[in-house]
Formats: C-alpha cells, structure tokens, sequence
C-alpha cells in the first residue's frame, strides 16, 4: 500500500499551486488535503471525523506554518510529541522567512523548512522534489513504517 502524502494548507492560491506540482511530479502517493492544524491533528490520531480511516501514517507531512486553530508549529510539536507519530517526515511549506520560524521550527524537529518559492516554475519544480524525495527515495528509521514504492 503506497501511503499518502498529507498536506496541510489553508490557502487556496498556494493550495492549488501545491496540488498542481504534485501531480506534475506523478507520484502516486494520494494527496490527503486538509485546512487547519486542528483537522491535521484529528487525521493524524485518527479522531473526530477521522475516527474510521485506516491505520497507518502517512509518507510526508507538508504543513504550512500559519494555519488557522492550531498553527503548524503547534502542529509539528504534538507530532513530535506523540510515540506513533513522531517518525513521520515534517516538511515546513511556509512564506515565512523569519528566523524565529526557522528557528523554532528546527528545535521542535522539522526534517525541512522550505520557503515557497514565488516564480511559478520554482514553486512546482520545488514541490515536485519534495514529494519525490519524501514519498519515494527518502529512507524511515529502523521501527518505523517504510512507504511503498509505486514499482514494487
């Protein structure tokens, strides 16, 4: 079963923008959109309206830093928190460039912190390399879930 790559954005602009590289990208890893950290979280432990979704995490979480109801650091530290989730790759997709962000993003254990591009070409060439180097080539620690590889 190949798993899913999250993505966690509220606007629609850089949502359709997103959604629009990955799928240049062909992976076939679905994209599990959601719009707000409090939905992200409910996703992830498999609450609220995600009680009955199947087990599993996904490949790669690609989280904006402003969200509405909890925002995407608030997000990272209850992953990072949490025994089942905290193996999950985090890649902060974020317009932020303020160092407190950055900073505070790495010491809460974010595997990246990207900053969208704001040229079309850049922004679809950037997420295409996310998606494929977390969803395909990138290698989960010993224990953790491993995602399938469209070829096997």
């Amino acid at each position: 079963m190949i798993k899913p790559i999250l993505l966690v954005e509220d606007d629609p602009r850089d949502l359709e923008l997103t959604l629009l590289a990955l799928e240049r990208s062909q992976l076939a890893n679905e994209v599990v959109v959601l719009r707000d950290g409090a939905q992200a979280l409910d996703y992830l432990r498999r609450e609220g309206e995600y009680t009955g979704r199947d087990e599993g995490s996904p490949a790669v979480i690609l989280l904006d830093l402003k969200l509405p109801k909890v925002n995407g650091l608030e997000v990272l530290e209850a992953v990072r928190a949490s025994a089942t989730l905290r193996a999950i790759p985090v890649v902060m997709l974020t317009s932020s460039q303020e160092e407190s962000d950055l900073v505070r993003s790495y010491e809460l254990g974010v595997n990246a912190y990207v900053v969208k591009p704001v040229e079309f070409k850049q922004f679809v060439s950037a997420i295409a390399d996310l998606g494929i180097f977390w969803a395909v080539l990138n290698e989960p620690p010993p224990g953790s879930f491993k995602a399938t590889r469209p070829y096997e």
